[in-house]
Order: C-alpha cells, then structure tokens, then sequence
C-alpha cells in the first residue's frame, strides 16, 4: 500500500482515484476481518464520499488529504455513529463529529471506520467483553497493544496508511511498538478532543500512527489545533511537522535511561534492552551526544492515578445505562471515592513535577527509553484475570510511557527491530514541553538509516 503522502500526491496527479483507495482499503479489511481491527466498517458511506472526493479533484480542488482513506479509534464521535468505547451500553448515535473528525473531513480525508479498543481505554490491549479483540498483523495469536490497538492493527495491516489513536498512558506509543509502526503522542493541547473538553483530566491525547515519520507528521499537521471549549489550548502557530520530519535535526543531546518511575516494579525483556542500546548506538553514529541519564520521576505516580480514574467515572456517568466488565466498575470505585477527592493535588502538582522531571532537559534536548518493558502479550491473556492482577500485570509490561502524559509532554514511539519470535518492539523519544519537531526530525533521521518503512506484516 501506498503511504499516506503517496496516496495524497497520486490522487493529486490523477494516477488514482478515491473511489479506487477506499475500494483497496475496504477489500484489505474485509480479507482481514479476523484480525478485529475494526468494529465500524462505514463501506456504503465510504464508497459515496469517495465519489464526491473524485468530483472535487476533478475540478481543480485540492487539500492535504482529499479522498484519502483513514481510520480513528472507536473513543471518537462520528456523525452517525455510536462512541461506546468498548463499553457494553444503550449507546445512540452521535449527531455530530468530534473535533478530529472535522478536522479530518476539512483535511478531505475519507473515514472508513472505527476501531476495535478495550474499555475506555484502561488496558495495553484491546479486547473487552462486549467488543471482541484486535490481533497482531504480524502473529494473530499476540495483541496489536492497547488501547488503540485496533488503530495500529489497521496500519500494520495495510488496511489504511494512517490511522488516528489516542493516549492517555501510552496507548499510541505502546501499540506502535508492538506492531513496528511510529506513533506520535503529541504535547497536550495540541490537538483537541472536543466534546471532550479536558479528556481524561489532562491525560490523553489523540495523535497519529503510521509506517512512516513523514506519514505520521503529516496526519498530526490536520488533527492539529485547538477548541474553544478546550481546557488546554496551544494557541501559538507551529511550523509544519511534516516540514520537521523532512529536516535534519541539528547534533541533539540525547539521554539514555532504563530507569522507571517511583513504584514500579517491573523487569526489562533483555531483548528490548539490547534494541534500545542498539538504536542509541545508532544516534552516536549519526553525530549525536548519547549518555546515560535518569530523570528524577519523584512522585509522578500521584498524577496519574486521580486523573485517571475520575476520568473512568465520568466516561461511565455520561454513558446511557452502561454495563462494563467487573475490572472497569473497580476503577471507576476507585475514582469515586479518592480519584476524585485527590484531583485538585494532582492539578497542583504539575508545576512541581515539570521542575523535578524537567531538570534533566538541562542537559539532554531528548530522553530515549524503551516503549514497553516486554514483548507483545498473547490475546487473551487478562481473560477472567481481575482487577489487581490486571493492573500489576499491565504495569510490569508498560512501566515507559504513562509518565509523559502526566507531564502533558509529548513523545514518538519509533521501532526498533524484533524479538527473536518475529514480533516488533518500539524505543521511545521523549520531548520537552511542545517540542514536538525535534522529535519527529531525529525520528525520520533514525527512519533514514533503519529503513522500517520496507518492513511489514504480511
């Protein structure tokens, strides 16, 4: 399949057509069904936009992404449509889109369905009771990651070029590195989850997943930008990330760190280790200062776990008649009785915590650590498991990631080879506040000599 940028640029050209794009695409998912990347395939829907996508180009109308196909996660309200989250419920139809959506629809691009998530995002897989599971494209017996899970298995799958995820405790970065792709978790603010208005009390954020940098900087180009209703808004225009991704990044100071936050225990898959010390290596070789170096993570843990779980209460409550799984119902009791009443601490802690985990941009520009402490999980593996091992289980396997969101920083997950089963694994760059382009110019220096791109699941 054509990336993302190739298929806008052929489009373009009249090389192809929309109507051909999204018949490709709807034929890649139904000969992948099995794989339950998608809960929402939008064909008839589909089909008709890509004609009218055809009639604008065919008179002279262009934009970033006129009739290309795309997915989103199912936490995104589309016209139409349910937003059930993989929360079992009297669900109705939403009468209108949410901010990405428009964002996509201005941009041209064509949504041909949403995709499979576990419930309300909570776990690094995707699967719920009500729901059904999405599978790995490269081993169907191993989970694409969580939450946005299904997102990444349709990227990986070739059933899009790009999709849309969101994360709210890595779950872009995590799926992306078990399925080899790149994920973006932009800074908070920088793309708006409207009607969400403070998703997840600051914690989550949608953003890109794609087999290329340049793929992914060009998708979070159209889902940028903020709502008036938002609670955190940037504001100030940004340069192009797609023009970052096509830039050399200056000689960058990049620390090394294996080191995860307060309170996790958690053991390191050696494999991974050695991937993450192969891709520094790898950075020295590009010109870059490389040393080890830990951010002093102090009591971050305590700003995640209020926002958090008062996220869940307020998804539930504002759900008509829902009926989650039993570990769901824990969390969302946990949010009511101290998530809730500790929120404000959380609130108040930021600046703290942006000054303690901060220091370490004194002398790094960039923090590269592993994704995910282990390899892709088999699907099914939490079944009947309830909450406490749940949670103990998911946060020995993903200890990396959840401490950025916190910050509201942002992070790039980019893959880093294989383990020896064949699955992939991800390292992630992590960023200063806003400092999205830096990122994102290192990763497509990374993509250069890696060539990921030419590796995919089938």
């Amino acid at each position: 399949m054509l990336g993302l940028a190739e298929q806008a640029a052929a489009l373009a050209r009249g090389e192809v057509s929309a109507r051909e794009l999204v018949a490709e695409s709807l034929e890649s998912i139904a000969r992948q069904e099995s794989l339950g990347a998608f809960r929402v395939v939008r064909r008839e829907a589909a089909v008709a936009e890509a004609l009218r996508a055809d009639e604008r180009l065919a008179a002279g109308e262009r934009l970033p992404l006129l009739g290309v196909p795309v997915a989103i996660k199912d936490d995104t309200d589309l016209a139409g449509e349910t937003t059930p989250f993989a929360v079992a419920g009297d669900h109705r139809p939403v009468s209108r889109d949410g901010e990405v959506v428009r964002r996509l629809r201005a941009a041209g691009a064509i949504v041909v369905g949403k995709t499979t998530t576990c419930e309300l995002g909570l776990w690094p897989f995707s699967e719920s009771s009500g729901f059904g599971a999405a599978r790995n494209p490269w081993n169907p017996e191993y989970t694409p990651g969580g939450s946005s899970g299904g997102s990444a298995a349709a990227v990986a799958g070739g059933m899009v070029a790009a999709a849309v995820g969101s994360d709210g405790a890595g779950s872009i970065r995590i799926p992306a590195a078990w399925t080899g792709l790149v994920g973006i978790k932009p800074q908070r603010g920088r793309v708006s989850g409207y009607p969400q208005t403070d998703p997840f009390n600051g914690i989550t954020v949608w953003g890109p997943l794609a087999r290329s940098v340049g793929d992914a900087a060009l998708l979070l180009d159209v889902l940028a930008g903020s709502h008036p209703e938002d609670v955190y808004r940037i504001d100030a225009p940004v340069r192009s990330f797609a023009e970052a991704a096509r830039r050399e990044p200056r000689r960058l100071r990049v620390a090394v760190s294996f080191r995860t936050a307060f309170g996790v225990r958690s053991r390191l898959d050696p494999e991974i280790r050695a991937a993450v010390e192969r891709i520094a290596r790898r950075l020295t070789d590009l010109g870059h200062k490389v040393f080890p170096a830990d951010p002093d993570y102090g009591l971050v843990g305590l700003g995640l776990v209020p926002r958090g779980t008062a996220g869940v209460v307020d998804l539930l409550d504002a759900m008509p008649n829902p009926r989650p799984e039993a570990r769901t119902l824990v969390e969302a009791r946990i949010g009511r009785l101290a998530g809730r009443r500790l929120l404000p601490l959380a609130r108040r802690m930021e600046p703290y915590l942006h000054r303690k985990v901060g220091r370490i941009f004194r002398y790094a520009d960039v923090v590269l650590t592993p994704t995910t402490a282990w390899p892709p999980l088999k699907v099914g593996a939490f079944d009947g498991v309830g909450y406490r091992k749940t949670q103990a289980g998911v946060a020995a396997a993903c200890p990396y990631a959840w401490t950025w969101n916190v910050l509201g920083w942002p992070g790039v997950n980019v893959p880093a080879g294989f383990m020896g089963n064949g699955l992939p694994i991800g390292a992630q760059l992590l960023g200063h506040d806003s400092d999205e382009a830096t990122l994102i110019s290192l990763a497509a220096q990374l993509e250069a000599v890696e060539g990921w791109t030419g590796r995919v699941a089938q």
